[in-house]
């Protein structure tokens, strides 16, 4: 029971530090924006699918499995 009481002061600390924030409500929203365009956005566009076009018809493990035994 002593546990349960702690998490709940917990979650209880959090949830009142939530609601009366002011400033912190947007920078919490500018933080998830960023968030979104760093993993969404930089990801579409620097980070393509190579193994997925190079290893042709679904098979990446013997891709990888051929890359690594050429090397």
């Amino acid at each position: 029971m002593c546990d349960s009481n702690i998490i709940y002061k917990v979650y209880r600390f959090y949830r009142e530090g939530f609601r009366s924030m002011t400033i912190g409500r947007t920078l919490w929203t500018v933080i998830i924006i960023k968030l979104i365009v760093i993993f969404a956005i930089l990801k579409l566009f620097f980070f393509p699918d190579v193994l997925g076009k190079k290893a042709g018809g679904g098979d990446k493990a013997s891709y990888v499995a051929g890359e690594l035994i050429k090397r």
